[in-house]
């Protein structure tokens, strides 16, 4: 299994909006990347990968912890390209469990063991990689 660390803002979709969507047996088809990075890593997600859910903009912290229920396929929303194929991939997602604390990027940036974390190197990636002592350490933060 793979971790990853997926950004949303709350205003927009939330992980609120995620958990009640699951909770319809809905998943939510992580829709809009436009970054060939990012849509990269999307590709390289696994059925059953898990991702943080981290709210960007408002609030900028870990709030939840999602699952990858369906591999990349073309992003409806996307654009065609000349030969009508769609540019971009997204994956399907489904809400595990909120953090009992989020984790808030103040707060990972002032912890040393995460100096490498994607998200403090690469803070403008919307969908990033995480490793799994990573994992475990924001885990452990969040109060999981």
């Amino acid at each position: 299994m793979a971790y990853w660390l997926m950004k949303s803002e709350p205003d927009v979709f939330s992980f609120a909006d995620l958990q009640a969507k699951t909770a319809r047996n809905e998943p939510e088809e992580w829709t809009g990347v436009r970054n060939y990075a990012a849509r990269n890593n999307m590709r390289a997600m696994a059925l059953g990968d898990e991702a943080f859910f981290y709210h960007s903009n408002i609030g900028k912290e870990i709030v939840g912890i999602m699952q990858v229920v369906a591999a990349a396929h073309p992003d409806s929303t996307g654009e065609r390209n000349a030969k009508g194929e769609v540019v971009w991939d997204c994956v399907d997602v489904a809400a595990i469990k909120p953090l009992p604390r989020p984790v808030t990027l103040a707060t990972i940036k002032a912890t040393p063991e995460l100096a490498e974390l994607e998200l403090v190197k690469l803070s403008r990636l919307s969908v990033s990689k995480v490793s799994p002592d990573e994992w475990a350490l924001l885990c452990k933060m969040g109060g999981l």
